[in-house]
């Protein structure tokens, strides 16, 4: 029997699950995306307003798939691309996140190493704390500042409930640190407060409880937060579950609100010492001539501290570096 003689055409070439085109590396550099504010974050989808404006229509996003796991957050500007009418059933692509200029962070606790962003790129950061019911607690406002400090928003104090008693002794740990301090009350307009937030946006934190909810609700009519009461062991009930952007109404300047759920504790193991000095402009020069090491709070922890020279020679109010040391002990 004569061998059978082959040729190509028997020769079978299973194919691949990939085509044998060379995959490129190159990405669109998308230049036609427009700019949106990052509103709300919910199951994988980000709610956008277009140019940070509350007039138009907000757009409903996913995560483009070069983007990986980039974390996206409550007022991150980002780049969209695709269908941008925020009709109904319809989605567009976040292409970019543009670099952060500010940005609020915390951890679980001071030993844990994962953080948190809480919000991107407010302006300043309201710290809500009421004076009664449920009582006020100075190392939750201390931990707040320093992370103020650290993320470049500008600290604001807001007492509420003072129809309760007097804000006063609470206010004034805090007045030498040249730290706004706004009062509202629950039978007033919050005037002073819609004040400081018109035109920017700002971040409203807090413990549950402590009116946050509240506050933006009067702001924004349209807002329609949850509310709670205030147990009978003086804490309060989680009424707001994810952060979430409102925008002020006109009058006030056009500003945007966001409002954070309630916590329970500020972890601060992400900050050093150096990072709350560090954002005073009369500080940040002094603390070079500190020891390596030194955390700023003086003897015996810092005998060394350069802080001290400034308050002997009367470049420094002592009662400045006393408010500012009380905070540092946030990181201790």
């Amino acid at each position: 029997m004569r061998a059978r003689e082959y040729d190509e055409s028997d020769v079978r070439v299973r194919p691949g699950r990939r085509g044998s085109r060379p995959r490129s590396k190159r990405r669109p550099d998308h230049a036609d995306a427009v700019e949106a504010m990052v509103t709300t974050v919910d199951r994988g989808r980000w709610t956008c307003a277009i140019d940070g404006d509350a007039a138009r229509p907000p757009v409903v996003a996913m995560r483009a798939r070069e983007l990986g796991r980039t974390p996206i957050v409550v007022g991150d500007r980002v780049g969209l691309v695709g269908d941008l009418s925020g009709a109904v059933d319809r989605i567009a692509r976040i292409v970019r996140v543009e670099e952060r200029r500010t940005v609020l962070r915390r951890t679980a606790d001071d030993t844990d190493p994962y953080e948190r962003v809480v919000v991107a790129n407010a302006e300043q950061l309201v710290i809500v704390t009421a004076v009664a019911n449920p009582p006020p607690r100075t190392g939750f406002v201390d931990r707040c500042l320093v992370a103020a400090y650290a993320g470049g928003l500008a600290p604001v104090l807001c007492l509420t409930k003072a129809d309760l008693t007097d804000p006063e002794p609470f206010a004034a740990q805090y007045r030498e640190l040249d730290l706004p301090v706004i009062v509202t009350r629950r039978d007033r307009e919050p005037a002073a407060l819609a004040e400081v937030l018109g035109g920017r946006v700002s971040a409203l934190v807090g413990h549950s409880g402590v009116g946050k909810s509240t506050l933006v609700n009067v702001l924004v009519p349209d807002a329609a937060r949850a509310v709670g009461a205030v147990s009978a062991v003086g804490k309060g009930r989680h009424t707001t579950t994810a952060a979430l952007a409102l925008p002020l109404p006109d009058e006030l300047g056009k500003g945007w609100v966001v409002d954070t759920p309630g916590i329970r504790s500020f972890g601060l193991a992400h900050i050093t010492p150096d990072d709350v000095p560090a954002a005073f402009d009369d500080l940040a020069d002094a603390i070079e001539d500190c020891p390596r090491g030194c955390g700023h709070l003086g003897p015996p922890a810092d005998p060394e501290c350069a802080l001290d020279t400034l308050v002997a020679d009367g470049r420094l109010r002592r009662g400045r570096l006393a408010a500012l040391r009380r905070v540092l002990v946030a990181l201790r």
